[in-house]
């Protein structure tokens, strides 16, 4: 299963435009590092997001992140990048099969050098707009619904939901 690990400013920006629960839409579940649960409850966040992160969703883990051989993270100094950067860069690498979601360039260029998948906040959106953009256009929920009708019995609808997720959770590479 794919461990989406957040960085600050993707929560921080889709709190803000009240967009957060297009994350649990997309990913079903959120890692945040205790660094970046720090930064978004410190003294200077937003008020919004400091009281949203202190009551978060049952879909968001806060996670230590572990500590990593100071050489694959060499240029994070370089670049400035930040405690809650490092941290979601760290706690990615961790993870065998993850994206990290990060908005800072630098940050992005180092994932993208240690083989981290990354997007940005703006990649979050386009990926629902996408989806959903996508689906509406082709009217498939209709067109599913008009297709299977006649077919459909209240004994096969289990298995029809089970064998209709397996498809979409292939077809999206999620799970």
């Amino acid at each position: 299963m794919k461990v989406v690990v957040a960085d600050t400013s993707p929560v921080n920006y889709l709190l803000l435009i009240d967009c957060i629960d297009v994350l649990r839409r997309l990913y079903t579940r959120i890692v945040i590092p205790e660094a970046v649960f720090n930064e978004l409850t410190a003294a200077g966040a937003p008020p919004l997001v400091a009281a949203w992160m202190r009551t978060q969703p049952d879909w968001i883990e806060i996670r230590s992140a572990p500590l990593t051989d100071p050489l694959r993270l060499e240029d994070a100094g370089e670049f400035a990048l930040d405690a809650g950067e490092i941290a979601a860069i760290q706690l990615a690498l961790a993870e065998h099969d993850s994206l990290l979601l990060i908005d800072e360039a630098a940050g992005r260029a180092i994932a993208s050098r240690l083989g981290v998948a990354n997007t940005g906040t703006l990649g979050v959106l386009v990926a629902a707009f996408v989806f959903k953009d996508v689906n509406d256009a082709l009217g498939l929920p209709a067109y599913v619904v008009q297709s299977i009708e006649p077919f459909l019995t209240a004994d096969l609808l289990p298995t029809f939901i089970f064998v209709t997720m397996g498809l979409v959770s292939f077809a999206t590479g999620s799970n």
